[in-house]
C-alpha cells in the first residue's frame, strides 16, 4: 500500500497527472490537476489505491486531510472513489463538513453525481465523522474572488481545458456549457483559476 509519493510532475491533463519518481511515471487522479504544474519542483502527494477487478487506481491528494477525507466519503454507500474526488474537487472543505453536521441535503446534491437518496446517506454516515480529521465546519462559498472581464482570445485554451476537467468530474456537458458562458466573463491567467471559479458556479447552481 502506497502512503505519498515524492517527485517532479511530467504531465497534467483533465483527468491526471503523471508524478515521475526514480525513473517511473505514476499516473495519479487527483481532483485538481491543474493544480499541478510541469516543472522541475519536488511535489509531494499522499497516496489512496483502489483495487477494482478491472483496475488499479492512485487517488492523490496535497495532505494527510484530504486522503483521510477521501476514505471517509468513498465509505459512504453510493459513492465510490471518483464521486468521492468530485466532491473534494471544491476547495469548500468546511462548507462540506457543516452541510453534513446541519443535514443540509440540498447543498449536498449540487456535487456532481449526487442526488437526494445519496445525499441523505452521507448525513447518515458522516453526522459527526468529519471534524477528527482536522477540518473544520465553516460557512460555505457563495460569491467569485475573481473580477470579472472580457477575456482575451488567447486563454480559451485554458477555458476549454477547465471545462474538459469539469466533466471529467462528472458534471453534465449541458451544466458546463451553462458554467462556461459565466466562465467567459471572468479574468484569470491559469486553467486552475478557471476550474476553481467554475466549481464555485457549480455550487451556486
Amino acid at each position: 500500500m502506497y502512503e505519498y509519493i515524492k517527485g517532479q510532475v511530467t504531465f497534467v491533463s483533465p483527468y491526471y497527472i503523471v508524478v515521475e519518481a526514480n525513473g517511473i511515471g505514476y499516473q495519479v487522479a487527483v481532483a485538481n490537476p491543474f493544480m499541478y504544474r510541469v516543472d522541475e519542483t519536488v511535489v509531494n502527494v499522499y497516496l489512496q489505491q483502489v483495487v477494482r477487478e478491472d483496475s488499479q487506481t492512485l487517488y492523490g491528494f496535497s495532505s494527510i486531510q484530504e486522503k483521510q477525507l477521501f476514505i471517509k466519503l468513498n465509505s459512504v454507500s453510493g459513492i465510490g472513489p471518483k464521486s468521492a474526488l468530485a466532491i473534494m474537487a471544491s476547495d469548500d472543505h468546511g462548507g462540506l463538513v457543516s452541510a453534513v453536521e446541519s443535514a443540509d441535503s440540498t447543498f449536498l446534491t449540487k456535487f456532481p453525481g449526487v442526488g437526494k437518496k445519496t445525499a441523505q446517506q452521507m448525513i447518515l454516515d458522516l453526522k459527526g465523522k468529519l471534524t477528527d480529521i482536522g477540518i473544520e465546519a465553516g460557512g460555505r462559498q457563495t460569491s467569485l474572488d475573481i473580477d470579472s472581464a472580457p477575456v482575451s482570445s488567447s486563454d480559451n485554451l485554458l477555458l476549454d481545458e477547465a471545462s474538459e476537467a469539469l466533466q471529467a468530474l462528472g458534471y453534465s456537458a449541458k451544466e458546463v456549457k451553462r458554467v462556461s458562458k459565466e466562465l467567459a466573463k471572468v479574468e484569470a491567467t491559469t486553467t486552475d483559476e478557471y476550474l476553481r471559479q467554475g466549481l464555485k458556479l457549480m455550487m451556486k447552481k
